[in-house]
């Protein structure tokens, strides 16, 4: 995807100021856009960055990578599995046992047009990946977040990663009696769509249930990483479609621009969803709905609770 030409200048070595003392969490981290937001943080000397990821190895590897840039890089390690809430609710209570403060929560992690399935707690594949994990997540540390917020000069941030597909969703936007089924019947990228969707409704929503923090989404473009290219229930079609595009792509180095904007600049609205770099007003019709995002933010909190969240 092309910038807009609304686009907000923005080039991440000059515009991310020094970030002395801040804590960052990113998920998703060991490759593609997670991976370079944490190497980004980590050049303007923050006190902690931690690397989320469910696979260790993959973890430990990519820090590495990391550090070799930027020597002494604060890597922290967090495993956590995002289909699993046993798994979530242990790297929440490790990281606020080795923790006092949390400045930036980038919930960069997700998957893409798999096969049907379900979490290890029930829910959609998609759904339950890239929206009740990180719902679960942010909850969980929703106590250090507030702490951090009454600091002095605190600026706390809590962006998502979404995406354009969360226009290609069912008329109805979400359709609730799927989310707890493998939702066969609405194909790959609708059930995507359905989690990306909820991405925007639940962080307009956290806007307005946290006005201390400032929130936001994005769509980082296409951007060339491993998300598509991992979409085993896409059909061949796309697959081979998706391979053509390569050539096309915007790079990370590009494609990271937009959440790290989101995460620092004193330009965002809190509850906007923004495609990059910093262009708001592109959120779909059931994006920009109250109602709507009332109604999956209620939906979401009566599913953690029942899961002793």
């Amino acid at each position: 995807m092309l910038f807009s030409k609304s686009a907000v200048p923005f080039d991440q070595e000059k515009d991310i100021p020094p970030l002395d003392g801040k804590v960052i969490l990113v998920t998703g981290c060991t490759n593609g856009l997670g991976k370079q937001s944490v190497l980004e943080y980590c050049r303007h000397s923050p006190k902690e960055v931690w690397l989320a990821a469910r696979d260790p190895e993959r973890a430990r590897v990519a820090a590495d990578e990391i550090r070799a840039q930027v020597p002494g890089a604060p890597i922290k390690l967090l495993e956590v599995d995002l289909e699993s809430f046993d798994s979530i609710k242990a790297a929440a209570k490790k990281f606020m046992e080795e923790s006092v403060r949390l400045d930036i929560l980038l919930l960069n992690a997700g998957i893409m047009a798999p096969p049907p399935g379900l979490t290890r707690d029930g829910y959609e594949v998609q759904f339950g990946t890239n929206h009740m994990g990180h719902a679960l997540l942010t909850k969980l540390l929703l106590p250090v977040l507030e702490k951090t917020a009454a600091l002095p000069g605190a600026d706390v941030r809590v962006v998502a990663v979404a995406s354009y597909g969360h226009n290609r969703v069912p008329k109805e936007g979400i359709l609730f009696d799927t989310l707890k089924t493998p939702a066969a019947d609405i194909g790959p990228y609708q059930r995507y769509g359905q989690s990306k969707l909820a991405n925007l409704l639940f962080i307009r929503q956290l806007a307005k249930e946290y006005p201390q923090f400032t929130a936001a989404v994005v769509h980082p473009g296409l951007v060339k990483t491993n998300l598509a290219g991992a979409a085993t229930g896409s059909g061949f079609l796309i697959s081979a479609l998706w391979k053509v595009m390569q050539y096309s792509l915007t790079t990370v180095e590009d494609g990271v621009r937009n959440q790290l904007w989101a995460s620092i600049s004193k330009d965002v609205k809190s509850g906007e969803y923004y495609e990059p770099v910093g262009v708001a007003g592109k959120a779909s019709v059931h994006g920009r709905n109250d109602e709507f995002a009332k109604r999956v933010w209620d939906w979401t909190e009566e599913e953690l609770v029942k899961h002793g969240a």
